[in-house]
């Protein structure tokens, strides 16, 4: 809100400071302050399995951690807490066959608020009610903020391939047609189907969007399969599109779990684009407490874009503001920022047929609840994907982002 503030334990001091005040505790005590009741999930330490109960509320739409005689009706800082730190991550859940915490598990999505960022709106009421209470008070206003970002996880679907991986291709075709399209492309006869970024870039200067790359420079294996690092042609296009645009690391499936490969391939970026690299985004959006973001804080990653669900459109951490990781298994604050997403074109196009819905019908949604929070509005597009359909959507797409 963009209120400065101090804590204390002193109840005198409390008591006779002149500041607008809240009173963060059990007891009821004489004054003006804002009495909002604790759980007691901010004074634990340790990860503990709490009884978790939501309910619906007229103001706060849906509440946990409830208390009663209070204006705000719940522990409202610990359950954003418990909410944004990801704490039911860190508890025994359900996965999927990535070992990823799967979407249904989420207290969001089994209540039915994943599609809006709800700490964002526990916020806009908290300061409803203490704009009434403290007239003199003044906040700071956010501005909504929009960024697109792309995942290079196969820079060309048949270029620049190497001889091997080329005559490989060829006798996997099986049909003259898909063998002579191949060797056009290679020849330079025809365009790359995979090959979007004159488009993307003319697009993002025409229409002033501020972009993001995420490229994948793993080891090739069955789950990474882009171009060699070492491959001139794809540094070339690294470091192009590194002259209009923010870049990041794409770790690769194979970087889970070993630090030192994610430092390799964060090294491999740097030494192509002769820049510190500090934003990443995982591949597969892999993500597991605590594990994956202690590595990228190892690796001198600062920023992450990986918060979000791989496969459902919303809010994974019930907000829509960059904010800094809390690492529960040290009780500690960390340098890194997490910049969560809430919309990917892959499960758009997913969901779109499953519901018989257009896409932008599936995104406007998601775009409103970023703007009416003064969020930033972060969304996934990979380079693979850009057929004409897609690319006449992701001009309607930013003309309602933006």
């Amino acid at each position: 809100m963009g209120i400065d503030y101090k804590h204390t334990f002193d109840l005198v001091e409390f008591e006779n400071s002149p500041l607008p005040k809240i009173n963060y505790s059990e007891g009821i005590l004489p004054g003006d302050a804002l009495h909002i009741k604790p759980n007691g999930i901010l004074f634990d330490y340790g990860i503990k399995d709490y009884p978790i109960e939501v309910t619906a509320n007229e103001l706060f739409h849906k509440v946990f951690f409830k208390n009663s005689g209070s204006i705000v009706p719940f522990d409202i800082f610990g359950a954003a807490f418990w909410l944004i730190t990801r704490y039911e991550e860190y508890l025994p859940h359900k996965t999927d066959h990535y070992n990823r915490f799967h979407y249904s598990s989420s207290l969001a999505y089994q209540y039915g608020f994943l599609g809006i960022p709800l700490v964002n709106l526990w916020l806009t009421k908290l300061q409803e009610i203490l704009a009434r209470t403290f007239p003199a008070l003044r906040f700071e206003q956010r501005a909504y903020s929009f960024l697109s970002s792309i995942d290079i996880d196969n820079a060309f679907k048949y270029k620049f391939k190497g001889f091997v991986r080329t005559l490989a291709g060829l006798v996997s075709d099986r049909s003259i047609f898909k063998m002579t399209q191949r060797l056009r492309i290679i020849l330079n006869k025809e365009k790359d189907p995979f090959d979007c970024y004159d488009f993307l870039i003319d697009t993002h200067k025409q229409k002033e969007i501020k972009a993001i790359y995420f490229f994948l420079l793993g080891d090739y294996g069955p789950n990474d399969k882009n171009h060699s690092a070492s491959n001139l042609n794809f540094q070339v296009l690294i470091k192009h599109l590194a002259d209009y645009s923010m870049v990041g690391i794409h770790p690769s499936f194979r970087s889970n779990g070993s630090l030192h490969q994610l430092k390799v391939e964060t090294n491999r970026l740097s030494n192509i684009t002769y820049k510190t690299i500090t934003k990443s985004r995982q591949h597969f959006s892999i993500l597991r407490f605590p594990k994956t973001y202690h590595d990228l804080v190892q690796a001198g990653i600062i920023m992450d874009y990986s918060m979000g669900y791989p496969n459902f459109n919303g809010f994974r951490a019930s907000y829509c503001y960059p904010y800094k990781w809390y690492n529960l298994e040290i009780e500690s604050h960390t340098p890194l920022w997490i910049h969560p997403f809430c919309i990917s074109e892959t499960t758009l196009i997913a969901d779109s047929q499953k519901e018989n819905k257009s896409l932008m019908e599936l995104a406007k949604p998601l775009i409103a609840e970023s703007r009416k929070y003064n969020g930033q509005l972060l969304s996934i597009f990979h380079n693979d994907l850009f057929n004409e359909e897609i690319k006449r959507f992701y001009l309607e797409f930013l003309e309602a982002a933006k």
